[in-house]
């Protein structure tokens, strides 16, 4: 709950929303909005149930002489919603039927175009289809005229590789602090961000930043809550410097050397690439050997299952490796190998622990 209002509250601000539309809306319509006239419409405006969906958001801006709605829908669950288009479908009626009531009209009588825009953010890609005909039986001769003609437009954060996301774009700063896994990338990103939001004007934007990281990010992917003074983000700039000193230190003192944790992942990324047994053994025993002239066996194995748990993240998603942490951190160096030369192959986790070895 914590991560749905931290990310209602980033998204409730129209420089991040302008950002998104630009960054990610690859429509020529685009360039016709002025992005700069974005203001949030008030939530409480059709029926309890879409009234209790915290989570949604419905901005509007000029399109010309009249206006251009877009209706935000901010996904946390971690399972695909099949029929999401059918519930858009259900909520654009129910936005409609309030422009009618309030006579939010064209010159001409019409109603405004809308923009169903789902931003998802779950491990696994979304695949769910994005118009409702695609979820209707086939219809005989002549009913598809009345066949429902409605898609949504999909943001699926994970789906876009760090390459392919702009530099200097908010809602881009977001989708790289949501899937960054090195304190140093975590650090590089909010560096940016303290350099791009100082205007005095930007200062609840800034607040909204340092709040969903201390309570939302940092927490999920390190263990650890940050609140600086007055949730300031230059404050947090600088306390991530420091805790990422620490978390490096941390991670030298549990066996967790460089030399390790790049010839272990450079061996099983290899393997996984190639699909070759070869480049599996080579890349994890050339890991295993630099992390053991660099550490005590006790910090080598425990180097050992942590990198075999962020694979398997990488593979299988985070809950999957959440959930064998502790069978991970308490076996021995050799299960450990067993384990991540069958991770080159594996199409399912339970593929990866099968019977004790």
């Amino acid at each position: 709950m914590e991560h749905d209002h931290g990310y209602k509250h980033l998204f409730s601000h129209p420089e991040l929303v302008a950002d998104l539309l630009r960054g990610f809306v690859n429509e020529p319509w685009i360039e016709q909005v002025d992005l700069d006239s974005l203001e949030r419409v008030n939530g409480h405006y059709v029926s309890d149930d879409l009234r209790e969906r915290e989570d949604d958001i419905v901005w509007r801006l000029r399109w010309g002489d009249g206006w251009c709605y877009v209706y935000l829908l901010l996904e946390f669950q971690s399972s695909v919603d099949r029929f999401m288009a059918v519930r858009l479908l259900t909520y654009l009626g129910l936005l409609y039927q309030d422009l009618v009531r309030t006579g939010e009209l064209t010159p001409d009588g019409r109603l405004p175009p809308v923009l169903p825009l789902v931003l998802y953010n779950g491990e696994r890609r979304w695949s769910a289809p994005i118009e409702v005909r695609e979820l209707i039986a086939p219809i005989p001769g002549g009913l598809e005229a009345y066949r429902p003609d409605f898609r949504y437009l999909l943001l699926d954060e994970g789906a876009f590789a760090d390459a392919d996301l702009p530099a200097r774009n908010l809602a881009a700063a977001v989708f790289r602090l949501e899937h960054s896994r090195e304190p140093e990338d975590l650090q590089a990103v909010v560096g940016r961000l303290v350099q791009w939001l100082k205007h005095p004007e930007q200062r609840s934007l800034r607040r909204a930043f340092s709040v969903w990281l201390g309570r939302v990010v940092i927490p999920g992917h390190f263990g650890e809550t940050l609140a600086p003074p007055n949730n300031d983000l230059r404050e947090m700039e600088t306390m991530l410097a420091e805790r990422v000193k620490e978390w490096q230190r941390r991670y030298e003192q549990q066996g967790l050397q460089k030399g390790l944790q790049k010839g272990l992942e450079q061996g099983l990324e290899q393997g996984l690439e190639q699909g070759l047994e070869q480049g599996l053994e080579q890349g994890l025993e050339q890991g295993l050997e630099q992390g053991r002239q660099q550490g005590l066996q006790e910090g080598v194995t425990q180097g050992e299952a942590a990198v075999l748990l962020r694979l398997i993240g990488r593979k299988f998603g985070a809950d999957a490796a959440e959930k064998q942490r502790e069978r991970i951190e308490s076996a021995d160096a050799d299960t450990l190998l067993v384990w991540s030369e069958r991770l080159l192959t594996a199409r399912h986790i339970d593929d990866v622990f099968g019977a004790a070895s």
